[in-house]
């Protein structure tokens, strides 16, 4: 019973935790799920994750061009075959990220990213966004180690957030929105309630 479930959200939003925590509730229930992140789980993202994040001053485009290449590693050799594979696949973010970050934070055109997008998944879509929409102020106290995102302004994290606002209303039946700011245990008791739904639905 394949199922395509993807975490977005802002700098300390807690999605990652999140992800991690429903993955781990998969596996007790005796569902076969895997969890991934972008940038990363291949050689090459794992390589582009890290030097994106330790590097300040990226070109945009350049930045963009590195997401969507480390995309089409993780899409093509670790997501179809495990959906194919009937696993749930969780993902700590995907092509949304992609139109939050380089689209509404950094400005690049949005239908250049569409097309990249399109591309780089070669149409995959997810069942199921889950948003995490935390105040940026409180999320950004969370991080400890700060990357170039986390030092970007506030105004760059308002962008990206009001990005992700957008998408979520365009896409209502997609997305589930939550309040980033539960208490841990409550964000995953609501998300695994929908999750739960749609894996009885299928």
């Amino acid at each position: 019973m394949s199922l395509f479930i993807v975490f977005e959200g802002g700098e300390g939003s807690g999605k990652s935790t999140q992800a991690r925590m429903l993955c781990e509730r998969l596996e007790k229930s005796d569902l076969p799920a895997l969890l991934v992140h972008e940038p990363g789980y291949t050689p090459l993202g794992d390589e582009i994750r890290q030097w994106i994040k330790s590097n300040i001053g990226i070109d945009p485009v350049t930045e963009l061009l590195l997401f969507e290449a480390a995309r089409v590693e993780v899409v093509k050799n670790v997501i179809r075959p495990a959906l194919a594979g009937g696993k749930v696949v969780v993902c700590d973010r995907f092509y949304h990220s992609t139109i939050a970050y380089q689209g509404y934070g950094r400005g690049l055109d949005l239908k250049l990213i569409e097309t990249l997008n399109k591309i780089a998944t070669g149409g995959l879509e997810p069942d199921i966004v889950i948003f995490l929409d935390a105040d940026i102020d409180k999320a950004l106290e969370r991080k400890h180690f700060k990357d170039h995102f986390d030092l970007e302004d506030v105004a760059f994290h308002r962008r990206v957030k009001d990005g992700y606002l957008k998408m979520a209303r365009a896409e209502r039946k997609r997305w589930m929105t939550v309040d980033g700011l539960q208490t841990r245990d409550a964000i995953a008791q609501a998300i695994w309630e929908k999750v739960s739904a749609l894996l009885s639905s299928r």
